[in-house]
């Protein structure tokens, strides 16, 4: 029986900074970069900084399922899978794609304070 590493403590550090962030986003485009910067804290704390991923490599996908795509790079490396198959990574990567998806959808849905800070 394989042991299941668990990053909860982790995630429960990261979500006040990343819903802060996210709900700050003035546009769509904000709220994929704050998801990637989380996304290298998150994957870096847990590696105990083995992985140090580049911003390019996560992506938050909307519409896509699951929301996020990690490169092909990242994917592959021994590293990654090691720590993806073995812990709720899984499931906490994509709790914060959906908090993500969902200050996107209503940034999409409502531009109304991205343009007021383009009038500025």
């Amino acid at each position: 029986m394989t042991q299941q590493r668990s990053f909860t403590k982790t995630e429960n550090e990261l979500l006040p900074k990343f819903r802060k962030m996210t709900n700050e986003a003035e546009s769509t485009e904000d709220v994929k970069k704050f998801f990637a910067y989380c996304m290298q804290e998150l994957i870096g704390q847990a590696s105990d900084g083995r992985l140090a991923l580049q911003f390019a490599e996560i992506e938050l996908i909307p519409g896509a399922e699951p929301p996020y795509r990690f490169s092909e790079a990242v994917r592959a490396g021994e590293d990654f899978a090691q720590v993806w198959q073995t812990s709720d990574l899984g499931h906490i990567v994509q709790r914060f794609a959906e908090l993500a998806v969902r200050r996107h959808r209503h940034l999409e849905k409502n531009p109304q304070k991205t343009e007021a800070k383009i009038r500025k």
